[in-house]
Order: structure tokens, then C-alpha cells, then sequence
């Protein structure tokens, strides 16, 4: 179960202009369930996206950069749960390029006009005849209050569909915010490793587009880990229907920062959404890091306390091993970090200074801190006025279970 997770109900989901969802049982892998959505766009939407760095990265993902390289015009999404389509070479490009062909011509749009989208297994090709034919009864089912179902057929090995929704008034204007996520495991950030997608009413110039759609990802999905794998099926797009009536073309708008600070907030709530469901996770964990001389270093030694199979595993068991963190510092990759100005707390609880245990630290006290659900651990490295914040999770007996099993 999700810690501290809900997904939030239909009606919390608002319909956003100008974006329609879809969604059926293709029986792309499994059968019994909804595994593929279709998302048609009004004319007139500009989408931008930030994708995967993994070098083995997945034919749909090839298709969506290039694509998006030279436009933002799209008018139609598809996306897939159950077979990845990702290491499979030419035929899976073939069968990513035949699939948006079939959405071209069931939606009347341009297929360069279409972007792919898939999440499963890895080393397995997408049964392209599979998405096609589904694709009648995706269209039948269109609607603008589809979030809902959408975000459950997107899931793989998710316990709960991911979904946020935000309207806020602008400039006169009612503007919606609302998207959804998928991921629980293959979790790290560079990019986000998972799929995520939001939409907004608003009208937003492509090239103001493209540069939020990264800010969203680094206050968000790039703030994330799971386990430190990094996927191959990254996905994060930001599509701007302007059907509100609100349009901003330059980042001296007036309007400009409540609607970035709106988007990058659903991207949050998205990304925190894929932590709290992380594969087998009990805790939900922040790894808050000050002090440092930039926030790269910053976020190193988050990364490195986020990523340690030991102190993940000491989080499930509750067990205040709370020299774990401390070593995970150490190794982090700050050569000239001064570990005798270096603090850490569990919570309130200040346990490391002056290069050792706190003199004012009690056992108990770090026994009840890391029995609760939710915990920050926070860093004082003393170097400078810099800061980054990660989030992640404990690794339980679960985790192993699920990605043993993972394609039986």
C-alpha cells in the first residue's frame, strides 16, 4: 500500500479544455485489463517534453524528441502499459512509426502529429497490431473528464493511479491544471523514470513551454529515486491547449508566476505520488541537504543517502543505524568536505557533530523518529548557502518480491 496516498476521485479531477482521454483493453500483455490510452488534442496545443538519458532508451522515446524537435503543434498521445517496446531495434521503431500512423488516420490529424508512448517489460516488442486495433474503441471513449481512468490504464506495477488537479483564477481567467503519472520502481532521476503527464487550458508560447517543461521535471521527477535505476522509457510532457483564454508568451508576464508555480506544483504532487508507491515501500523519506557550496554537491549527497541499499533498508526496519547516513555523506563525492562542521538530523533530532554522534542524541529518541511513516533526513554540510531536496523511500522484502516476479 501507498504511504500516506490516495487517488484523488474523478470529480477532483478537473477537465481541462481542449484535451480528451480514451481509454481500453487491447490486450497488449495481460488480458482483463485497460492498457491503452488515447489523448486527442484540439488544434491549436503546444506540447513540449523531457525524456530519458538512458543510452538503451525505447523507440517511442526516439520518436517523441525528434518529433518534438521540429514542433510543438501535436494533436493526439498514445500510450501503452505492458511491453516497454524498448531494446527491440528497427521493428520496434516500425511498430512505434505504424501505431501513430493508426492514430493519424482514426483522429483525421497529421502523424507527425502524434507521439508514442510505452511502459512493461524491457526486450519485448510492442504488438503493434494489438495497439491498432484498440485504437476504435479509445476514440469511442474520448472524453474531458477521462483523467480518471486514464491514470489507472497507464499503471504497471503501481498498487494506485497517480493524479493531481489544480484550477486557479489568473488574470481574470479560470485556469486548470491536472495531470497523472506511472512508476514504482526503475526509479531515479536524469531523467524522471517514469511517465508523466500534465495539461493546462492555458496558452503558453512553445518556447516558454519548453523551458517550464524542464523546470517542472527538476523541481519534480528529477528530484526522485526509488532504487537508482534509471529507465528506459522516461517521459515527461506539458501540454498548453489555450482554451482558457490565457495566453503568456514571455516570462515578464504578471501572470507568468502563479501559473508556473501551479504547474510545477501538480509535478510535485506527481512525482511525491510515484515515492510514496515506490515497489514494496513502507516509509516516505525527504533528504533535505543545506550548506552546500552549490546545489549540485547538494544533491550528490541526497543522492547518495536516497540511493544506499543500507540506509533503505535500515528505514524499513526501523533501526536508528544512523552511522549509514553519516557514511553515505562521507562517500558522496565532496573531496574537500570538513566533516567536523558537517550535522545531521533524523527529524528535530540532531545525531552527528563535530564528526561523531551528538552528544545530546538518545537512542529512543531516533527509534521513535524512525518508526513513523514519514521522516526528513536534514544535512548541514557548512560550505556555502546552497541547498536541494530528494525524495525516496525505504527498500522492503516487497521490492525484491515484485521485480523477481516482475514478468511471471
Amino acid at each position: 500500500m501507498p504511504v500516506n496516498y490516495t487517488t484523488p476521485s474523478p470529480d477532483q479531477l478537473h477537465p481541462v479544455a481542449g484535451v480528451r482521454l480514451g481509454v481500453t483493453e487491447a490486450g497488449i500483455r495481460k488480458k482483463d485489463r485497460k492498457d491503452l490510452t488515447l489523448i486527442a488534442l484540439d488544434a491549436g496545443a503546444n506540447v513540449a517534453g523531457v525524456f530519458t538519458q538512458n543510452r538503451f532508451c525505447a523507440a517511442p522515446v526516439t520518436l517523441c524528441r525528434e518529433r518534438l524537435a521540429q514542433a510543438s503543434d501535436m494533436r493526439a498521445l498514445v500510450i501503452n502499459t505492458g511491453i516497454a517496446n524498448a531494446g527491440t531495434g528497427q521493428p520496434g521503431m516500425d511498430a512505434a512509426l505504424a501505431t501513430c500512423a493508426a492514430v493519424a488516420e482514426t483522429l483525421g490529424v497529421a502523424a507527425r502529429q502524434v507521439l508514442p508512448f510505452s511502459t512493461g517489460v524491457i526486450l519485448e516488442l510492442l504488438p503493434a497490431e494489438r495497439v491498432i486495433a484498440g485504437l476504435d474503441a479509445c476514440q469511442a471513449d474520448l472524453r474531458a473528464d477521462g483523467w480518471h481512468n486514464a491514470a489507472h490504464a497507464i499503471m504497471t506495477t503501481d498498487t494506485v493511479a497517480k493524479a493531481a488537479s489544480r484550477r486557479i483564477d489568473i488574470g481574470g481567467k479560470t485556469v486548470t491544471v491536472t495531470g497523472m503519472s506511472k512508476g514504482a520502481g526503475m526509479i531515479r532521476p536524469n531523467m524522471a523514470t517514469m511517465l508523466g503527464f500534465v495539461a493546462t487550458d492555458a496558452g503558453i508560447a512553445a518556447s516558454l513551454l519548453r523551458q517550464l517543461v524542464k523546470d517542472a521535471a527538476d523541481a519534480s521527477f528529477n528530484c526522485i529515486t526509488v532504487d537508482g535505476d534509471t529507465s528506459t522509457n522516461d517521459s515527461f510532457i506539458l501540454i498548453a491547449s489555450g482554451k482558457s483564454g490565457l495566453y503568456i508568451d514571455a516570462e515578464s508576464a504578471p501572470e507568468w508566476p502563479v501559473l508556473r508555480e501551479a504547474i510545477i506544483a501538480v509535478a510535485i504532487e506527481l512525482a511525491q505520488a510515484i515515492v510514496r508507491d515506490g515497489e514494496g515501500a513502507t516509509k516516505f523519506i525527504t533528504v533535505a541537504v543545506e550548506g552546500g557550496k552549490d546545489k549540485e554537491e547538494c544533491r550528490k549527497v541526497a543522492y547518495a543517502i536516497g540511493h544506499s541499499p543500507l540506509v533503505k533498508t535500515a528505514f524499513f526496519a526501523s533501526d536508528p543505524n544512523l552511522g549509514r547516513i553519516q557514511a553515505a555523506v562521507g562517500y558522496a563525492g565532496i573531496d574537500d568536505l570538513d566533516v567536523a562542521r558537517t550535522r545531521i538530523w533524523l527529524d528535530d533530532i540532531l545525531v552527528s557533530e563535530n564528526g561523531g554522534r551528538a552528544a545530546s542524541y538518545r537512542e529512543e529518541d531516533g527509534v521513535r523518529v524512525m518508526r513513523q511513516a514519514e521522516i526528513t533526513v536534514r544535512v548541514d554540510l557548512a560550505r556555502g548557502n546552497a541547498g536541494a531536496t530528494v525524495w525516496t523511500c525505504d527498500l522492503s522484502y516487497d521490492y525484491v518480491k515484485i521485480n523477481a516476479d516482475y514478468r511471471t
